[in-house]
């Protein structure tokens, strides 16, 4: 016969850390969008600059 434990609740310090982790994914996520916006507003000649082509851009993984 199976047993179920209905005793448990999620802990507090649980769902923070949980929390946590989804905002600071959200915020890799949005920096990451942003560095793409803005080198997708350099010229080309100012990726080769730094190392990189258009190709490049989308394809950075942070």
């Amino acid at each position: 016969m199976a047993v179920m434990d209905t005793t448990r609740t999620a802990s507090p310090a649980g769902i923070r850390g949980g929390l946590f982790k989804v905002f600071s994914r959200l915020v890799a996520w949005n920096e990451a969008r942003r560095t793409r916006k803005i080198l997708s507003t350099l010229s080309d000649r100012e990726l080769e600059d730094i190392g990189l082509t258009r190709s490049d851009i989308e394809a950075l993984k942070f």
